[in-house]
């Protein structure tokens, strides 16, 4: 059905189609003004909608705009045809055009739909504070689904063609698009291994050496995952290095409420020593070594008593007695402080050992774990600990190892040189007393 225009009857065919088609531009102007003006007074006026998550995300104000940016081709799609004297073949140019153009405005609006969800899917994990696992990779993979689709059938459109014969013509370039997706599908298979098995998280801190990236993960996209390092410089992964090479995540650790403690002092060797009654009379005062060094000393007392009454008088030589060192009593001693601490966690393991001596002393190692996993915390807990444990070595007669340096060494040469000098300035001394006396 055509819309004559009675002033223009006596015009030339071509003006007529002309005024025709600006005619139908206007209207079509004028609908998506009218509509975007509607749908947005309604969106402001429309009670609850900001309440209600699936409506938040239905009616994104980002999404709804580009989906009424197809308004104007549809009209142009549907009143081409009453377009007075328009030539057929135009015609069907025209509305290839506007379907094509419609086709392209819905597909965007989909995909900002889509990233209206992974909005909303973030939004909810601030406010609820949960780690919990990234569904941007998906979000973008159906971005470039809708794309991939919405390419064939805008091209199939405007050459006029079934969008089955462009789908046949894409399984002839299989082997080039496999090589041109190539990294789109490993990021994709590593994302979705990532995601079905929970190994990695938004907020999750990881690290891998071998990229440089120590720090927290802060975005797990398509092709990448981005980790802030505790340095605030930003490293770029590509997804699917995380399943073809290994990597740390520190989730279980923030999970579990305790970090790990395991250091070691290294002690003196030439200090170690068997204690004397006056260090365990000096030692007993120390409340927390008291039940210790009660139970001990009751032990030890009974299994002299034994030697003696096995050995007669050999058992009084100190070789045969049983006695208490210092390095066992100070283990002792770290143990019962640990276990008082109110920085560490009692539930979970914790142990000190004396290893293997080695050439730069004795390790006494201290394996514990704290009651917080909060970094700052943790250290300070971890610093008050040793703090105290170097400087108590005194009281049991200990002493840290420590490798001399280019000083020390100095000052030793020379402190044995000043003392050769003196040495061999004696004598000439003694020799002048001699000849000078009366």
């Amino acid at each position: 059905m055509n819309i004559d225009f009675p002033f223009l009857a006596e015009q030339p065919v071509w003006l007529q189609a002309t005024v025709g088609l600006l005619s139908l531009l206007v209207v079509a102007y004028l609908a998506r003004v009218v509509t975007k003006y509607v749908a947005m007074r309604g969106l402001d006026r429309a009670p609850g909608v900001k309440n209600i998550r699936a409506l938040r995300v239905l009616l994104n104000r980002r999404a709804l705009g580009r989906l009424l940016k197809a308004v104007p081709p549809l009209v142009i799609q549907f009143g081409v045809v009453a377009v007075p004297h328009l030539h057929p073949d135009a015609a069907t140019v025209i509305r290839n055009l506007a379907l094509a153009v419609t086709v392209l405005h819905v597909t965007m609006a989909l995909v900002a739909l889509l990233d209206a969800v992974f909005d909303e899917y973030e939004r909810h994990r601030v406010e609820t504070g949960k780690s919990v696992r990234s569904i941007k990779s998906f979000i973008q993979l159906g971005q470039l689904a809708l794309a991939l689709v919405a390419v064939v059938i805008i091209i199939s459109i405007l050459i006029d063609r079934s969008p089955l014969i462009m789908l046949s013509g894409l399984g002839a370039m299989s082997a080039v698009l496999m090589l041109v997706f190539k990294d789109t599908l490993l990021s994709f298979t590593a994302g979705l291994q990532l995601a079905s098995n929970d190994l990695l998280r938004v907020g999750d801190w990881i690290e891998m050496p071998q990229v440089n990236a120590d720090g927290a993960v802060i975005d797990i996209a398509l092709h990448t995952v981005k980790v802030q390092n505790w340095d605030k410089t930003i490293t770029t992964i590509p997804t699917w290095r995380l399943m073809s090479e290994s990597f740390k995540n520190w989730r279980g650790m923030q999970e579990s409420g305790g970090r790990r403690i395991k250091r070691t002092l290294r002690l003196d060797a030439g200090s170690i020593r068997f204690l004397t009654p006056t260090d365990i009379d000096r030692l007993l005062h120390i409340a927390i070594l008291q039940p210790y060094l009660e139970r001990k000393l009751r032990d030890v007392k009974g299994t002299n008593v034994e030697l003696e009454r096995k050995l007669g008088d050999l058992a009084r030589d100190p070789a045969n007695q049983r006695r208490l060192t210092n390095l066992g009593t100070f283990r002792a001693y770290i143990s019962a402080y640990l276990e008082q601490h109110p920085g560490i966690h009692q539930e979970m393991l914790r142990m000190v050992r004396a290893m293997e001596p080695t050439a730069e002393g004795v390790p006494m190692e201290i394996y514990c774990f704290t009651a917080t996993v909060v970094w700052v915390e943790y250290e300070g807990i971890q610093s008050d600990i040793f703090d105290h444990l170097l400087a108590i070595l005194p009281e049991f007669g200990l002493r840290l190892y420590q490798k001399p340096s280019g000083q020390d060494v100095t000052l030793g040469l020379g402190s044995v040189g000043g003392a050769s000098r003196l040495a061999m300035r004696e004598p000439a001394v003694a020799l002048e007393d001699a000849t000078t006396g009366p």
